[in-house]
């Protein structure tokens, strides 16, 4: 499995840097931010020093969307960094929450994000494309390539996730919504051909590390409560166009929103969010992982039996430093087994 490390880009700026510059070190492969350009820094900008700051890891937006940039400007954001400094991009993309819902505005349809992705993956990957009537490619980019990883939910949104992405994205950490999800995904790529082995399956969540005790399981969870109010936005949305009956969705994914009530935008993926307090500590417990280490070692395992190839952690919680050195010195190499000089 590999590991990721998901931040916000509130300045200073150097901090984040520094942030994913301690991720590599720690054996990190991904380092992903949230793009939402009025409540944090611009993170393509930022994007440009971590790459120059560090040597391997991948760097992308979990997760952009295609209403506030053009299509052509994405591809060019890209495939500027892939030249720059070697194909060490991703595309995280999806419909749009608070980028677009900050402006007024609404989240991309599907059928939208569907060209979007067309043509963001032809022109990310040095090839010519057919954009607003016009044949187009960029003419300076030779050997760009870009993954192209889809977030997804509900049931139509999965589907075009197994139909056109090279990766899934899920912002959750629950098993059973994991396994429906990566099953939905992978149906979709079989009935169009497509091998659904192929699709790299990401679960992105907070990850807080305990000591053990009741006290920090419960500062822990309230450092970690902002995240259901966060999926709940997305949830919301599903469960108004699909029922909450379970017929289309996992009761598990729908259920908890019942006391959802508002969600103020300018507390957006920040601890002590006082718009999350609806969501209870079970929700909380299953989205994310919270506890000793034996317990993200655990979770972390079902989910690889699940088929999830990558754990992204939302590091948006009072413990930064303290959870990747927890992952790098411990959790990781007892997840992956550890290659040995002489067998």
């Amino acid at each position: 499995m590999d590991f990721g490390v998901v931040l916000q880009t509130n300045p200073p700026a150097w901090r984040v840097v520094e942030l994913a510059r301690q991720a590599e070190m720690y054996g990190f492969t991904h380092v992903w931010s949230f793009d939402s350009h009025l409540l944090w820094q611009e993170p393509y900008v930022i994007y440009s020093q971590i790459l120059s700051n560090t040597r391997r890891v991948t760097v992308g937006p979990m997760v952009t969307n295609p209403a506030t940039r053009d299509w052509t400007v994405t591809a060019s954001l890209f495939a500027t960094l892939n030249d720059m400094f070697g194909n060490r991009t991703i595309c995280g993309i999806g419909r749009g929450d608070s980028a677009v819902r900050v402006t007024n505005g609404r989240p991309a349809t599907l059928a939208t994000l569907r060209a979007s992705i067309k043509v963001i993956r032809a022109l990310g990957n040095s090839e010519a494309v057919e954009y607003k009537g016009n044949q187009l490619r960029l003419p300076w980019s030779r050997g760009s390539r870009l993954p192209i990883w889809v977030a997804a939910y509900g049931p139509r949104a999965l589907a075009l996730t197994g139909e056109m992405a090279d990766g899934f994205i899920l912002q959750l950490a629950d098993p059973d919504i994991t396994a429906w999800s990566i099953s939905a995904v992978r149906d979709a790529a079989a009935a169009i051909g497509r091998d659904p082995e192929a699709i790299t399956m990401c679960v992105a969540a907070p990850a807080y590390v305990t000591d053990g005790t009741a006290e920090g399981l419960a500062h822990g969870r309230d450092q970690c409560r902002w995240f259901g109010g966060m999926v709940g936005n997305h949830v919301a949305e599903i469960v108004s166009r699909y029922g909450a009956d379970g017929a289309a969705v996992p009761r598990a994914l729908s259920d908890y929103i019942a006391g959802r009530q508002s969600y103020d935008y300018n507390s957006h993926g920040r601890a002590g969010n006082i718009h999350t307090e609806f969501v209870p500590d079970d929700v909380v417990d299953r989205f994310c992982i919270i506890g000793p280490p034996a317990h993200h070692k655990a979770r972390l395992l079902e989910l690889a039996a699940l088929g999830v190839d990558q754990f992204a952690i939302y590091l948006q919680h009072d413990a930064k430093d303290a959870t990747l050195a927890a992952y790098g010195e411990d959790i990781v190499s007892s997840v992956n087994p550890v290659v040995t000089a002489r067998a």
